[in-house]
């Protein structure tokens, strides 16, 4: 069953005005689907898209309420994202929010939700070479995001029964054209002086470019319903191939006519310096984020891909854009942008 074979009725994309939701939903126009965005602010961009934009917090039970009424399907992206911040943020926007996704879904009949995840959900500091969707949770977390996208992903796979079929995806490291998390602040900390390689391993990555991330979500829509096959399952979302992360990261830079990064710090160093950092933000009560943090230097110095043969089967997932086409597209844009 495709999406268009739903009931009558809107798609909802929570976070539609972000990078990855905004994706969603122009994948969704071009497919004829009316699509619903509940985001906290407008997106001028949403309505040239024709999109029907509700302003409402996820954390805003009637909101979502609103939100969802009259929807055959879900798209749950909205999230507080990043590496540092109150936790009640964190608890408040990312699994608050999503228990108020799934209490209106099942009052509103909605069928399908397909949560956005992230594969740091699984990271435990140390190196996932290869990881498929049986790593198991860790014990404990350095940031607040992973812990509250975990709690939150445990309560979506949870949740799914014969009425409501849910479905967890996991990209990793969204990039591309668009990009308002990842490529800013690796953009600004360059710019500031304040990027270092972590010690001198080869750590491995495989980042997703945007095209991808939101095809796979839309595969995912159209695969799901209750009692089928994806039902109730986890799925990662890379790009299907490895980069060292330093390249990766000076390639970034590359499209954006930077230098690339040469100076290394000791990993002992940085993680050691970045506790530091931690403790002195608590103590004096800063909400900004430091400079560097334990959980930014794991990810920065460790390797981290996970296997996609769960996706390829079950979603017929495969990766049409290359990191190099990627990057191609992103230096257009980059250079488009400071054109224009």
């Amino acid at each position: 069953m495709g999406l268009s074979d739903t009931n009558p009725g809107r798609v909802l994309v929570t976070g539609g005005g972000g990078f990855l939701g905004t994706a969603v939903c122009r994948l969704l126009r071009e497919r004829g689907l009316a699509v619903r965005s509940l985001s906290r602010s407008p997106h001028p961009h949403l309505d040239e898209l024709g999109i029907d934009q509700i302003q409402g917090d996820v954390a805003d039970a009637r909101a979502v309420a609103r939100a969802v009424e009259g929807c055959s399907a879900v798209f749950h992206i909205a999230a507080k994202a990043g590496l540092w911040g109150p936790e009640r943020d964190y608890q408040r926007a990312n699994v608050e929010g999503t228990r108020n996704i799934l209490d209106a879904c099942r009052s509103a009949g909605v069928s399908r939700l397909v949560y956005t995840s992230s594969p740091s959900v699984v990271f435990n500091g140390s190196d996932l070479a290869g990881a498929d969707e049986s790593a198991p949770y860790p014990s404990r977390f350095d940031a607040a995001y992973p812990e509250t996208k975990a709690i939150a992903e445990q309560l979506v796979l949870a949740a799914n029964s014969a009425g409501l079929a849910t479905v967890s995806l996991r990209p990793h490291l969204i990039w591309g054209p668009g990009d308002n998390n990842l490529l800013p602040r690796i953009i600004a900390r360059a710019r500031g002086g304040r990027l270092r390689r972590i010690g001198r391993t080869i750590a491995l990555i495989d980042p997703v470019y945007i095209d991808n991330a939101a095809e796979a979500h839309l595969l995912a829509a159209e695969r799901l319903a209750p009692g089928s096959p994806v039902a109730g399952k986890a799925y990662f979302i890379t790009q299907g191939e490895t980069i060292p992360v330093w390249d990766m990261i000076n390639a970034l830079l590359k499209a954006a006519r930077m230098e690339p990064v040469r100076r290394t710090i000791a990993r002992p160093l940085a993680l050691a310096g970045a506790g530091v950092l931690e403790a002195a933000y608590r103590l004096s009560g800063r909400e900004d984020e430091p400079p560097m943090t334990r959980f930014l230097a794991r990810q920065l110095s460790t390797t981290h891909w996970f296997r996609i043969d769960a996706a390829r089967r079950d979603l017929g997932y495969e990766p049409r854009v290359s990191i190099a086409e990627g990057l191609r597209r992103l230096e257009a844009w980059l250079h488009h942008e400071e054109g224009g």
